[in-house]
């Protein structure tokens, strides 16, 4: 148990890392298509250092501090329950019977947590952030979970290796092409999870310059960048043994995650944003509308 846990937590450290890489290569290639120098692809682990070191004279209630925390076991949480390689003595994590359902209820800590320390912060923005990302998140979560539910019913498992099993025998056993609806309507809910352009609509960075990252500082904001990077590669592995047919070894996770990384990176590059309402509105018609199309297909082949 405890050589469980060392390797879980090394792996955590890992996924860290790899997520301030990620963002770093993400912020590059933004820079480049934008015909911008850029920072480094190192330049996450430098910010994150700096900000670690620092502290803070600023003064609020007690759930301002506790948001941050909330955002890191939530990125965490959800990164520990999901496996690495399937299988794996040392990459699987704290995968069990029923894990996927409990995942569903772990992602949004993360939100719900954030939302209760913006509501502390005594800003007067803080009820527009709040509204727009419990009500963004309210949008892209219809659709996943449809999508999820697709999973388990075909495969007639609640468990994530049960259904990274279900896909081996080659590359047109993924759920990418087993279950294409679903797969289409999991990946567009993945851009309102990243928000990602055009779904960004809880900062805003064009109509006003606050949020978490000018609200919050020092250390606070260190555990901030922490979670958001282990919660961003979690997202990546849930959907790589969701619908990739999962990962044999570390170098085929690392390969199919960089390749679902780049889908949210482009898009973003590409589109304007919504509106709050638009976003919200288009979850519940196109992507829902996908995901009851691949259910309602397996109903009629039964």
């Amino acid at each position: 148990m405890w050589a469980k846990i060392l390797y879980a937590f090394l792996t955590l450290i890992g996924g860290i890392a790899y997520g301030l890489l990620l963002g770093g290569i993400s912020r590059k290639i933004t820079a480049r298509m934008q015909n911008r120098r850029g920072p480094t692809v190192w330049q996450n682990f430098i910010d994150l250092w700096k900000l670690f070191r620092k502290k803070t004279a600023i003064s609020h209630g007690v759930m301002f501090y506790l948001a941050p925390m909330f955002r890191l076991v939530g990125g965490a949480g959800t990164f520990l329950l999901v496996p690495v390689v399937v299988g794996s003595p040392y990459l699987s994590n704290f995968s069990f019977g029923g894990d996927l359902i409990v995942l569903m209820y772990f992602m949004v800590l993360g939100c719900l947590g954030m939302a209760l320390g913006a509501a502390e912060s005594g800003h007067p923005h803080a009820p527009i952030g709040v509204t727009r990302g419990l009500s963004q998140m309210a949008g892209y979560e219809l659709p996943f979970i449809l999508s999820v539910i697709v999973l388990m019913v075909a495969d007639k498992t609640a468990t994530l290796e049960g259904i990274v099993r279900a896909q081996q025998g080659g590359i047109l056993h993924w759920h990418l092409f087993t279950h294409p609806f679903a797969a289409a309507a999991a990946f567009i809910s993945l851009l309102g999870m990243m928000t990602s352009y055009p779904f960004q609509v809880v900062l805003a960075p064009q109509e006003i310059a606050v949020g978490p990252p000018t609200e919050y500082s020092s250390t606070f904001l260190s555990y901030m960048f922490s979670g958001r990077s282990v919660f961003a590669v979690a997202k990546y592995l849930l959907f790589m043994n969701l619908f990739l047919g999962g990962a044999s070894n570390l170098l085929w996770a690392f390969v199919k995650t960089f390749a679902i990384f780049l889908w949210p990176l482009f898009i973003t590059n590409v589109f304007p944003r919504l509106r709050l309402e638009q976003s919200v509105l288009f979850f519940w018609t196109w992507p829902t509308f996908l995901g009851l199309v691949d259910l309602l297909r397996i109903y009629l082949v039964r």
